[in-house]
């Protein structure tokens, strides 16, 4: 009855304790994690010692007795090799500088002379900046472009019709009533493709996705449109064309970004212009875009120990006095904040619980 009662205590603790509780457990987490690794890097250098009970390997062992995942008993082995290697490696994940998985991608391209300078640079880095890591240390060539068609996914799970049955009965005087065929059991459709985004080498990147029949004739069409500029019709090179343009075209609408921004003008004299009235909450495209660039596309959102948010998608334009409080104009007071931190900002500015802001409050426009 104590574990199904953790989330009620759990809820039923202040902001401040809830807080200090999650730092304290994800600390006990990562000195479990540290001790276990030590062990299993010593039960890895006795072979004999798991296949005296029945399994041929370490893998086994851990997904049989420890039921760990397959995922979580390779991260674990690879990364306990790791630290037997380099014990250093057990220090930084009790301290959280480093992960597990962030170990086991290090893991093969750590040696004696580099682990050190390796180490140090992968200190809390995230799976993105780790990947960029491995391939400055073991770069791959360049993918090949291809375009191929993939065979269709069935519009509908496939039904499988049993073979039928047989039995043997004994005779019966009256003929037997019709019994209703047993539905015949459906096949799940085959699991989706993710897209890939991986890192190959320093600056160079491996992107594979799947697209539609139109999107695949627009690129053929694109082709044999830019043969002149793109001899070989590498779809790399129509993909970081089109990429770019549609860049500048979302910062244009969303950021205000233009390459010559146009003198900022008035519409409407006397009404939307400082000092002749109250400015609309319409926040200018200038405004935007200087926001954007001093808070350098990241939620300007400070916490109370100075950790600045690192949110960079669902950013809205956010005003840093509210605007029902007299605020000062967009002009002067516009910065980037997300959505979380707005919704927080508006609860306890307006003393009310926060909510969904209906689309027509324009002074936070989304990005």
């Amino acid at each position: 009855m104590l574990n199904t009662n953790l989330i009620t205590l759990a809820t039923e603790l202040p902001d401040h304790d809830l807080l200090a509780r999650i730092a304290a457990l994800a600390a006990k987490e990562r000195g479990a994690t540290v001790e276990l690794l030590a062990h299993l890097a010593a039960l890895d250098s006795r072979p004999s010692l798991y296949a005296s009970m029945g399994f041929g390997s370490l893998f086994t062992y851990c997904t049989h007795v420890l039921h760990l995942s397959e995922d979580a008993a390779c991260n674990r082995i690879h990364a306990a090799r790791a630290c037997s290697r380099f014990p250093v490696i057990l220090e930084l994940l009790a301290t959280g500088a480093l992960s597990v998985t962030t170990v086991r991608l290090l893991r093969e391209h750590l040696t004696p002379e580099n682990y050190e300078a390796v180490l140090a640079r992968a200190r809390g880095r995230s799976r993105r900046e780790i990947d960029a890591l491995v391939a400055e240390l073991a770069p791959r060539p360049d993918a090949p472009s291809a375009v191929r068609k993939l065979s269709a996914p069935p519009a509908s799970p496939v039904q499988v019709t049993p073979p039928p049955t047989v039995t043997a009965t004994a005779a019966m005087p009256s003929s037997p009533e019709p019994v209703a065929p047993s539905p015949a059991p459906l096949l799940p459709p085959p699991p989706l493709r993710r897209p890939i985004i991986q890192t190959t080498s320093p600056d160079r990147y491996r992107v594979q996705f799947t697209v539609g029949k139109q999107t695949h004739d627009k690129l053929r069409r694109l082709q044999a449109l830019l043969r002149r500029e793109i001899p070989d019709g590498d779809p790399g090179a129509i993909f970081d064309r089109a990429v770019s343009l549609l860049l500048e075209r979302v910062e244009s609408k969303k950021l205000g970004a233009a390459v010559k921004p146009p003198p900022s003008r008035s519409i409407r004299p006397g009404t939307d212009r400082p000092g002749e009235g109250v400015e609309s909450r319409d926040i200018p495209r200038y405004v935007r875009r200087g926001a954007t660039q001093r808070d350098g596309r990241q939620c300007a959102f400070i916490g109370p120990d100075g950790h600045r948010c690192p949110e960079r998608t669902f950013l809205e334009f956010h005003h840093i006095v509210p605007y029902a409080r007299a605020g000062a104009p967009p002009s002067t007071t516009s910065r980037c904040v997300a959505g979380a931190t707005t919704n927080m900002r508006r609860s306890s500015s307006s003393g009310h619980a926060a909510g969904p802001r209906p689309n027509r409050d324009r002074h936070h426009e989304r990005l």
